[in-house]
């Protein structure tokens, strides 16, 4: 079911959201080993390009990452996609009772929304493959953007919710994410501070 939506939320995510909300009761497995797939694209390319191809700045050496040192920060990172994905779903229909959701008995209508709309961030980690830092930026905060704008416009279809709530329903939710995000940034500096910072080497 999962992949069957995958093609339509990115072209034509309005009518997309509406059949994922009448067609879809809620998450399966196929669904979930989907979404693990898709969520590792980023991880895995970051590692191949951080151990086989390296990053240079000017005329400078080769850098990369030992293979024990980028294995450990591409499980580490994967979990913050996962958790993030998931958490968020669970927020989202935890905050929907407040803004008039429809009630949903399974608790699936958030993570269904949050699945979806983080299929654009998904995509984009490929581009992780090639370590240029400022085009991974840049294709990365496009990626983010389309993301954001999926989970607005399904936020009111997939929820329940009219179109004026689900704006301040958005502003709450992108608000929550970011202190994720920040979260994730002091987490990744205490878990450095444990022993797991990166390991480098001249290749």
């Amino acid at each position: 079911m999962f992949l069957s939506h995958a093609y339509g939320i990115l072209t034509h995510p309005d009518q997309e959201w509406s059949e994922i909300h009448r067609e879809v009761s809620g998450p399966t497995a196929s669904d979930a080993i989907f979404l693990a797939l898709l969520a590792s694209i980023g991880p895995v390319c970051a590692f191949i390009s951080s151990t086989q191809l390296g990053w240079q700045i000017g005329n400078g050496t080769v850098t990369k990452l030992t293979i024990i040192s980028a294995l450990e920060l591409t499980l580490f990172t994967y979990s913050a996609i996962l958790c993030g994905v998931f958490g968020l779903g669970y927020l989202s229909d935890w905050m929907a009772k407040t803004y008039g959701g429809e009630p949903d008995e399974q608790s699936a209508n958030g993570y269904i929304l949050s699945s979806y709309a983080c299929i654009p961030l998904f995509l984009a980690g490929g581009i992780l493959i090639y370590p240029e830092p400022l085009l991974n930026m840049i294709v990365l905060l496009f990626a983010g953007l389309y993301s954001a704008y999926l989970f607005y416009r399904g936020l009111p279809i997939v929820m329940g919710i009219n179109e004026e709530r689900a704006f301040l329903f958005g502003i709450s939710i992108l608000t929550v994410g970011l202190i994720y995000l920040v979260a994730t940034l002091v987490g990744t500096v205490l878990l450095w501070s444990f022993g797991y910072s990166p390991v480098f080497v001249s290749g």
